[in-house]
């Protein structure tokens, strides 16, 4: 035996005889009990690092202990390969991203292979390929059979450098988290998942997931955020539509002193019309970051519009102000408040000067002053009217019952949970298979015409999306009548891919 150990002679002979023999290559066939340990895929970004090193040794260890109890172990490894860093590195460098990606590739699998992992490398994929991204186009025409595809325009978060839309979580202190550029809010025409119409689902199976841990599951449940209340319409003189709006707390209604909405909510644009201070300030939240952490430490800020809604109860006039933290893009984009029994919205009203009224009062003589702070637990009503001496499970139920008989309200359930919006607007990504006819509208593509590919020949300058700019990429005939049409030049997003390839093998 040789003293000292030569890892360089020794682990590439032994390796040689691994990939020559197959040892890790696994059959379907198998009467070995099957075990399957996907580990994340990697981003071919060039080198692997030790967090990879980390995380691929875990995934290892398991399959290895799982082989020696005598399984059939799968254990594939792949690149997920889409992305905004391959076609930023194609304009600085002045390669295509097909290249970069492919010859990362290249050098992060002999990284792999070095570090002696158990791979059955004739599975290994690229999420670039359309070999793979043909099923994914495949699996959107199925969703948008079955109407759980839709698309609107809606208020993202925009990269006005890298030129595409950003989710919430992609927002990093108001700036992308590519490049680093301030975020602006926009709205555009996206394409979403309806993955709201699952939320009940969603909630539900997490009884099941044996073994998680309970914080895991409770941050699950707090994200899909079932809520029981009731939505209600403000009248506001002059206009067409009521104001709309959604709450928990019907129990203080009759404490509303004044209404909140988005900068981008019709009633703020409307406003803001003969107004260059409102136009500044709702110029001033297009750049702000939208994240739910984000919005819970900023500074509460608006302006008041000038208009002036109706209470749906007592009929008085309440203010309407534009404010910073409401977002047109959850629920309907205007709230009530309620200073005296929601923090928020006192320390709102404290700042500007907007009345205080207290309508829950304790039940049990403990501290309910509104003077430092809102008394924000549940109790009695008074300064309520018909609703005075009522605890708040029974006005609850009494207020949504008169809101409803006068048509002007009704209970409902919500959920925090937002579709997904899947649109992006670059070139390195899987093509959104939909076709725009003028007589026949949205079209989608046909199956046996899957994938629809990327046209290598593309000038990335970062002006616009490559995919708009090019000559002949979004020039087709519709499927449904042959007449000239336009292809969608949005790609999906990254996580689209990543999303699905655990169902792969």
């Amino acid at each position: 035996m040789q003293e000292n150990y030569q890892p360089l002679a020794i682990e590439q002979e032994v390796q040689a005889a691994w990939e020559a023999s197959g040892v890790f290559n696994v059959s379907e066939s198998s009467t070995q009990e099957k075990y399957y340990c996907l580990s994340m895929f990697p981003y071919p970004s060039g080198k692997l690092h030790m967090g990879h090193v980390r995380n691929y040794t875990i995934g290892d260890v398991i399959s290895r202990y799982q082989r020696m109890l005598g399984k059939n172990v799968l254990q594939p490894m792949g690149w997920d390969a889409f992305g905004l860093p391959a076609e930023n590195a194609a304009m600085q460098h002045g390669v295509h991203p097909a290249d970069w990606t492919y010859e990362n590739i290249d050098y992060m699998r002999d990284q792999l292979k070095r570090l002696g992992f158990g791979y059955d490398w004739n599975r290994e994929l690229a999420t670039c390929d359309p070999e793979y991204y043909k099923w994914e186009q495949w699996f959107f025409l199925k969703l948008l059979a079955k109407g759980l595809v839709y698309k609107k325009t809606a208020p993202v978060n925009w990269c006005p450098h890298d030129m595409t839309v950003l989710a919430n979580e992609q927002v990093i202190d108001g700036c992308c988290w590519r490049c680093d550029t301030k975020v602006e809010r926009k709205e555009i025409a996206q394409w979403f998942l309806k993955i709201t119409a699952y939320a009940d689902e969603l909630l539900e199976s997490l009884e099941t997931l044996d073994g998680w841990p309970e914080q895991v599951k409770t941050m699950q449940a707090n994200w899909i955020g079932r809520s029981e209340g009731v939505e209600m319409d403000f009248p506001v003189p002059g206009m067409a539509q009521p104001l709309r709006i959604y709450t928990t707390r019907p129990d203080t209604l009759m404490g509303v002193t004044y209404l909140a909405v988005a900068a981008e909510h019709p009633l703020a644009l409307k406003a803001a019309e003969n107004n260059a201070d409102i136009c500044a300030f709702i110029d001033e939240c297009k750049t702000m970051e939208t994240s739910e952490a984000a919005m819970e430490t900023m500074e509460k800020r608006g302006i008041d519009s000038g208009i002036k809604a109706l209470h749906p109860i007592s009929g008085e006039q309440v203010p309407v102000w534009i404010a910073n933290f409401v977002l047109m893009g959850y629920g309907t984009g205007a709230v009530m408040a309620v200073p005296a029994h929601d923090q928020r919205d006192f320390e709102f009203a404290k700042k500007y000067g907007i009345a205080i009224k207290q309508v829950i009062f304790a039940k049990d003589g403990e501290n309910d002053e509104c003077t430092e702070q809102a008394f924000t637990v549940k109790g009695v009503l008074r300064n309520s009217g018909e609703f005075d001496n009522l605890t708040s499970e029974q006005a609850f139920l009494a207020i949504s019952e008169a809101l409803e008989k006068d048509h002007k309200g009704l209970r409902k359930i919500n959920f925090r949970l937002r579709d997904w919006g899947v649109s992006r607007q670059r070139y390195w990504g899987a093509p959104i298979p939909v076709i725009y006819c003028d007589g026949c509208g949205t079209v989608p593509v046909p199956e046996q015409d899957l994938p629809v590919t990327l046209p290598r020949d593309v000038v990335l300058d970062g002006s616009q999306s490559p995919l708009v700019a090019h000559p002949t990429f979004s020039h087709v005939t519709c499927p449904s009548c042959g007449k000239d049409a336009r292809r969608e030049t949005d790609t999906f997003d990254t996580f689209m891919e990543s999303s699905w390839y655990f169902a792969r093998f």
